[in-house]
């Protein structure tokens, strides 16, 4: 795994950086170079900070901000930007939210979490679908759920989801739902799946205790 992750970490950095090098070598040899050429190394140098900057939320050992927090307030807040993000699509969002006690978490991972998940989601339906986020709690448990009506996932993909730079996207990383696990992991939650072809439930299970 470790050898995956580090040809997979050089293989998405080193993109950018050919492009980048590439048209530095254009510039040297000209002496004007035009604004989008600079635009593109930019957007190029952003892009592999950014995969470096998701793969160390990889760590564990990440130190987090976590305090009490009510997990239907960071869900509302979220909720126009992913409504948002469904209209575009014509799909629709729909919140199933109940009481639930407060957890200590670090809302900025937990937002990264549920919209992970939530727009993978979206991309998982078809025109017309319905992506739901629930709350419920059970016992000593708080469960969070983000259900799409997409086809379901492979079997040969669910065994791999969650492994640093696997993806099923043209243009995916692989890390956004690696990094879902390890924000689950520091906050000592569980991450299930379920799936069929009418649709896949995320459930994350919080210890409220």
């Amino acid at each position: 795994m470790i050898g995956e992750m580090a040809a997979g970490i050089a293989h998405e950095v080193r993109n950018p950086m050919t492009t980048v090098s590439g048209f530095l070598q254009l510039a040297k040899s000209k002496k004007d170079m035009h604004l989008e050429y600079i635009d593109l190394m930019l957007t190029e140098l952003n892009r592999a900070n950014d995969i470096i900057k998701e793969f160390l939320t990889l760590a564990k050992n990440k130190t987090s901000d976590r305090k009490p927090q009510n997990l239907n307030d960071i869900i509302e807040a979220l909720y126009p930007l992913i409504q948002a993000e469904a209209v575009l699509s014509n799909k629709s969002v729909h919140l199933e939210l109940s009481e639930c006690v407060p957890l200590y978490l670090d809302e900025k991972e937990i937002r990264q979490l549920i919209l992970n998940i939530a727009l993978n989601g979206l991309e998982a339906m078809s025109l017309g679908g319905e992506l739901t986020i629930k709350t419920y709690s059970a016992e000593n448990i708080v469960i969070l759920e983000i259900q799409d009506e997409g086809c379901g996932i492979d079997r040969e993909v669910l065994e791999k989801i969650g492994t640093p730079f696997f993806t099923t996207k043209d243009t995916g990383t692989g890390l956004g739902l690696a990094v879902c696990y390890s924000v689950a992991s520091r906050h000592n939650a569980d991450i299930c799946i379920q799936t069929s072809d009418k649709g896949t439930t995320f459930s994350i299970q919080f210890n409220a205790s």
